[in-house]
């Protein structure tokens, strides 16, 4: 861009000149002549090069060609300072645009500059400097203050507080000890630590985020495809309008310059730049403007679909509640509760999920592989597993029903895991979770954005389900679902939204649901590349206000769109017609082409400049 300045800088006072001389009637008019041409080199050169080089490889239909086609006619006519000057606003509007995209890029450079180039390995006590790309997992990372992390890890050693604003969008630092997850891409503020590192550089989350933010440009909006479209006939079509009426008016009246005059001047208003560079700037706004509060949109198209939703699915676990459990009560029936909770334990050694770990932990004893035959986990149900020669069930009501054993149905608030040995029940146990905050305040505030409709999913029982709704002012919860159960209530959902349907989930075990839904939402998964993976749209903490956020960003951006396009039209198909009868002259059509660009680019960028949306 420096060069198309230095170039504007030295043929405006050429210009500026040129046109005094020549509208004043200064002597010699040739010198004036003279210095509007030399304008139109230094300005426009590149111009002419590059749509000739176009027209080579029949390609000559773009603004490039417009703009050669009408200041170069205007030149041949004698009209010398409107010539230059449509040449010259062109080079401006221009310049404007790349400084719109380079303040766009600027809000999200953040992102773009994630990635560490660099990594500090400690090996055998010393510390080496090496390629992140060459770190693999379990290596020990030497991470000082002001040195961003180049790959995800866990403390083993200091505390510190980590900047994780280009991540989460999270202004205060959070403060970070041994055993608590580092993400890459996060700055180290304080202190020296020391990181095991859990994910290779190219599963990494800063890499996961770039990945992310790089193919957002290539997923474009249907508003983006149309206009894209729309130049493409648009273009060819005033192409032969400007033919036709220099013409068929020249055969009949004579006149060939005037009409030679209004020819060119309609080519100069036709040209679609402004809407070819307004609108996909402003999903680039609008998608950089979200990137700022930590909301990865992973394309325009989805801007689209979420400005339009008017349906909001949740799941419950790790979305509405916190997701972190505890054993609250443990209810034995014919045996000690201690012996309820080791059997659970240890049928529940290899798995991973939140409800195994928390029983696990309440166990607290390690079990030994060898006590663990077999385990087979019971979709939607629970487990079964083989420990120390015994058959034991671990799971829901419907695993219990499934086996054909009697147990206790007054199950209490709460999850409920109930234990059964060899088909004989001995009791369950009751563990509790707790409703997020500020659960309640997003769902007001997705009202409030547009949100007619919501519904919670979940496998949990009934009452606890219907609690969490309570909580948070949710009245359709649909709970005991299996997964497959889970994807028709969604798809039958789907079926009765009139705009769009978003499902937020924890994008780990929400995965089918985040794909199927129009707009899918993963939270809080900040180290989570299977959320990245699955989502359409990723809020990097569990703040879920953002949600909202994001909507409103969406309608926001949409509506500038909109605006951009009628004020476009309108002025340009104004001056169309005012030109075809010679009422609007060069200077309206520069205006009805590079004015409009510059308004409407303006009008695009100010979404970066919006504090609360």
């Amino acid at each position: 861009m420096s060069g198309k300045v230095l170039r504007l800088a030295v043929a405006l006072p050429l210009f500026v000149t040129g046109t005094l001389g020549h509208y004043l009637g200064w002597s010699p008019p040739d010198l004036f002549t003279v210095l509007l041409l030399a304008a139109y080199v230094a300005v426009g050169y590149d111009v002419v090069l590059g749509a000739f080089s176009n027209i080579a490889r029949l390609r000559f239909l773009d603004e490039r060609f417009l703009m050669t086609v009408a200041s170069a006619g205007a030149v041949l006519i004698g009209e010398y300072p409107e010539g230059v000057a449509v040449m010259m606003f062109y080079v401006v509007g221009e310049i404007f645009e790349s400084r719109a995209v380079e303040r766009a890029r600027e809000s999200i450079s953040d992102l773009m500059d994630l990635q560490q180039d660099y990594a500090n390995l400690e090996i055998n006590g010393s510390i080496e400097t090496v390629d992140p790309d060459t770190v693999s997992v379990g290596d020990v990372l030497v991470i000082k203050p002001g040195e961003r992390i180049p790959l995800d890890g866990t403390v083993t050693e200091g505390r510190t507080s980590l900047d994780m604003r280009a991540l989460t969008g999270e202004s205060a630092p959070r403060d970070t000890g041994p055993g608590d997850a580092a993400l890459s891409g996060s700055v180290n503020l304080t202190n020296m630590i020391r990181i095991r590192v859990t994910a290779v550089y190219s599963e990494s989350t800063a890499t996961k985020v770039m990945d992310l933010v790089e193919d957002a440009a290539s997923k474009k909006a249907h508003t983006e495809k149309f206009i894209t479209r729309f130049s493409r006939y648009y273009t060819p079509a005033v192409v032969a309008s400007a033919i036709a009426l220099v013409v068929f008016p020249t055969l009949i009246t004579g006149q060939w310059e005037l009409w030679l005059y209004r020819g060119l001047t309609f080519l100069v208003v036709s040209c679609p730049c402004a809407l070819v560079i307004s609108v996909p700037m402003a999903f680039f706004s609008g998608i950089g403007r979200a990137s700022g509060s930590g909301i990865m949109i992973k394309g325009s198209n989805y801007l689209e679909i979420l400005s339009g939703a008017d349906t909001a699915v949740f799941d419950k676990t790790g979305t509405l509640t916190e997701g972190r459990f505890s054993v609250d009560t443990v209810h034995a029936v014919g045996a000690e509760e201690g012996y309820v909770i080791e059997m659970a334990a240890k049928a529940e050694l290899y798995s991973d999920h939140p409800l195994s770990e928390t029983i696990k932990a309440e166990y607290g004893m390690d079990i030994g592989p060898e006590e663990v035959e077999y385990m087979e986990n019971l979709a939607g149900r629970g487990i079964v597993a083989g420990v120390n020669g015994r058959t034991v069930h671990a799971g829901n009501r419907s695993l219990m029903e499934e086996i054909g054993t009697d147990f206790c149905a007054d199950e209490g608030g709460g999850t409920n895991v109930h234990v059964a040995v060899d088909r004989e029940y001995i009791g369950h146990i009751i563990v509790t979770d707790t409703v997020k905050e500020g659960a309640a305040e997003a769902v007001s505030e997705l009202r409030a954005a547009g949100i007619r409709r919501m519904a919670i999913l979940t496998g949990d029982n009934p009452s606890v389900s219907r609690a969490v709704g309570d909580a948070v002012g949710i009245e359709d919860v649909r709970a005991g679902l299996l997964p497959d159960g889970k994807m028709r209530e969604l798809e039958n959902i789907m079926e009765g939204s009139s705009g769009g349907t978003i499902f937020v989930g924890d994008g780990i075990n929400d995965a089918p649901s985040l794909r199927r839904a129009d707009a899918g939402i993963a939270m809080g998964v900040a180290g989570s590349g299977a959320a990245i993976e699955a989502a359409d749209v990723v809020i990097m903490d569990d703040d879920l206000t953002k949600i909202a956020s994001a909507i409103r960003i969406s309608k926001k951006t949409m509506q500038i769109v909109r605006g951009n396009i009628v004020f476009i039209l309108g002025v340009k198909f104004s001056v169309l017609a005012l030109a075809m009868f010679g009422l609007a002259g060069m200077w309206a059509a520069v205006f009805a082409d590079v004015g409009v660009s510059m308004i409407a680019l303006a009008n695009s960028a100010r979404l970066l400049g919006m504090k609360n949306i």
